[in-house]
């Protein structure tokens, strides 16, 4: 819809600034202004003025200002059109049709609003109904609420294929409009149009305004050519510029959600269900740079989270490819790979909230990785190699069509080259081996950083046989000349992979369970409520718990014990599991974690390493406390109070390892009695 200025013109002068602003704002007259505080964000003293006569705001604490449209679009979340729309129902007017052929258009689409709306209905009548049970028990299998199915208006469409038809032709409507909508499979070789969904999960798609332009269909039967199925382009729903869940997102995002891209309907479902409202997805399709624009006028940086896989590795790479032409001060992409194998559902069902937030706080930015992707898989041991990573590396940097961004990209691949070829020697007149290789090769092997010996080579990354393998892509350098920029890098949650590895800590818990398992005569209950971050710990904390209970422990021989608790978890399914939580131990120093060692030991590690777990989830627990009153307040003592529950955090680290110990494997002679 098109407006002219004389209308824009009548509806400033019938709405002054400070009406408009006044229904968000309490200002108080000052002069020839008001005052008051800015809407953007907190403050104590007023610095945000509103001028009637000169038809504008102007917040100083922000630097935002403009006319009654900025500030409804700013406030409130909306583009330009609806809070046009919006401001002429206040101030009483009539939206114009601008020419008869406009005013045609857009009745037409009410017309197919309204045929979507009554298949919406349908649907989810439909999956309410006795023919929707074995809908329903695919949504309760995916652990998807009847509330939640209720919250996305989620339906089913009967296998029939005239269904949907003969309901909407029973209402009078035709079936051109129903082809029109998307709704029936029509055409010159199809003499009887015939409904496009058929026993299907029916997902809507809404519009910005949250009115149903379109469905995605996820096919219950196994043998069917599409397991998931959307609507046709169509005059409401072009999925190149649209995205499942926006409505609510936008809002979300208006109110402070980050805002999160997922790969799918149920993808979302899970989040918003875990409290991540601001969660959106594609519609069947890689992002666009539509529905990249979409995203940046919701959020300067929104996050991707992918599939913990190689598809997922390379949707993030896609997306990264679209964005960097595009790239403007301020607007970029964070990304967040998932655990390898895992997707979003999977994620929040296992782990919940808490497992989220964490993928979440790791998210790395856009020049890490396409940094990533450059050394992925390569060695750089010549000259030539390095020349070669090096105009790779310009030629991402000249596509950006901003000067100050490409100028900023420039710099930091440069400092990223130099790093990691840094010269060696008292010469310095050449570049190092530069013989690394990129993370998260095919294996999918884990990666820790190793206990560093001696302050110059605290931040020297493990390597095994001569190949890094980092977590998410995160490349590693081998032995020898390459460390990190430092030892908080080093140590920070993006070399440590997060999500993508179990902790050490945990790592050291559970093994100690695996080949001690008499530990859980008398700690069971501590075991059971322990705060275990990794899903893939859950489970392995869950299948020995499980193995316990089938009379291991009753074995008299300690390693018996331990051979039939490693057994039962094989038998499980969770050798995989068990090698990662390996992986993970990254130190041989807690000896009382190990097979044989004696009894006093295991006791001691064991009330070390769960001391040492729950002051560092209560730590964590308070530092989002401080994160939040600094937020809030940001005031020196708040900001006191962050630095020293950070540098308790930090003190922890690693003090597992400072358990003496005294048994067969402790390096020591005398044992313990």
């Amino acid at each position: 819809m098109r407006f002219t200025p004389q209308f824009l013109e009548e509806l400033r002068a019938r709405l002054p600034v400070s009406e408009v602003v006044g229904r968000r704002v309490k200002l108080k007259k000052a002069g020839r202004e008001f005052k008051g505080l800015s809407p953007f964000q907190q403050e104590k003293t007023p610095s945000f003025t509103v001028n009637d006569q000169k038809q504008f705001y102007h917040d100083f604490s922000t630097g935002k200002h403009g006319n009654i449209f900025d500030f409804v679009m700013e406030t409130e979340g909306v583009s330009f059109p609806e809070a046009v729309e919006r401001l002429a129902s206040m101030a009483g007017m009539a939206l114009p049709a601008v020419t008869p052929d406009a005013a045609r258009h857009e009745q037409r689409r009410k017309t197919l609003h309204d045929v979507m709306e009554l298949a919406a209905k349908f649907f989810a009548d439909t999956l309410a109904s006795r023919n929707g049970a074995k809908a329903r028990g695919y949504l309760g299998d995916r652990a998807i609420t009847p509330a939640t199915q209720l919250q996305f208006r989620l339906g089913y469409a009967l296998p029939d294929r005239f269904a949907l038809k003969e309901h909407l032709g029973a209402q009078g409507i035709s079936t051109e409009d129903m082809v029109e909508a998307g709704l029936l499979i029509g055409g010159e070789d199809i003499p009887v149009p015939y409904d496009r969904f058929r026993d299907r999960v029916m997902f809507p798609i809404t519009d910005a305004r949250g009115r149903v332009i379109a469905f995605g269909g996820r096919a219950l039967e196994k043998d069917v050519p599409a397991k998931y199925l959307n609507s046709p382009e169509t005059p409401l729903f072009h999925k190149g510029d649209n995205l499942y869940n926006l409505a609510t997102a936008r809002q979300a995002t208006h109110d402070g959600s980050p805002l999160i891209v997922v790969e799918g309907y149920v993808d979302v479902i899970a989040m918003v269900t875990a409290g991540f409202n601001g969660a959106v997805a594609p519609l069947g399709t890689a992002l666009t740079e539509n529905q990249l624009a979409l995203l940046w006028r919701m959020a300067d940086e929104p996050i991707l989270c992918f599939d913990g896989d190689r598809a997922g590795q390379k949707a993030a790479y896609r997306a990264a490819d679209l964005a960097l032409p595009n790239l403007l001060p301020g607007k970029s992409l964070r990304f967040a790979l998932l655990p390898e194998g895992q997707d979003p559902d999977d994620l929040a069902r296992s782990g919940g909230r808490g497992a989220i937030e964490e993928v979440i706080g790791a998210a790395r930015g856009l020049a890490d990785m396409l940094w990533t992707r450059e050394i992925e898989g390569g060695s750089f041991a010549t000259p030539e190699r390095r020349a070669a990573l090096e105009a790779r590396i310009n030629e991402l940097s000249n596509g950006i069509r901003d000067e100050v961004v490409r100028r900023y990209y420039r710099q930091d691949l440069a400092e990223r080259l130099q790093r990691n070829f840094a010269p060696q020697g008292r010469g310095g007149g050449g570049y190092g081996q530069g013989n690394f290789r990129s993370a998260r090769p095919e294996s999918g092997r884990g990666f820790a950083p190793r206990p560093a010996f001696g302050g110059s080579q605290a931040g020297r990354f493990a390597s095994r046989g001569g190949r890094g393998t980092g977590p998410a892509g995160i490349p590693t350098l081998n032995s020898g000349p390459y460390q990190a920029a430092s030892p908080q890098l080093a140590t920070s949650p993006i070399m440590r992979g997060q999500r993508s590895a179990v902790s050490r800590r945990e790592a050291l818990i559970l093994t100690s369970l695996i080949n001690h398992p008499w530990l859980l005569h008398d700690h069971l209950e501590e075991v059971a409520a322990l705060e275990l971050a990794h899903p893939e710990a859950n489970k392995l904390r869950a299948g020995i718990i499980a193995a316990f209970a089938n009379d291991h422990h009753h074995s008299p021989d300690v390693e018996e014990q331990a051979e039939k608790m490693r057994a039962d978890l094989l038998a499980r399914g969770l050798n995989e599991i068990l090698q990662r939580v390996e992986r993970a131990i990254t130190t041989g120093a807690v000896w009382g974690a190990k097979p044989g060692a004696a009894r006093e030991d295991v006791l001691a590690t064991w009330q070390q390493l769960v001391v040492l777990h729950q002051k560092t989830h209560a730590l964590l627990r308070e530092r989002k406390d401080a994160e939040l009153a600094l937020g809030e307040e940001p005031t020196e003592a708040n900001l006191a109070w962050l630095k020293d529950v950070s540098a308790r955090l930090d003190s922890l680290d690693g003090t597992e390892a400072l358990i003496e110990g005294f048994g067969e494997l402790s390096g020591r002679f005398r044992k313990s009695v």
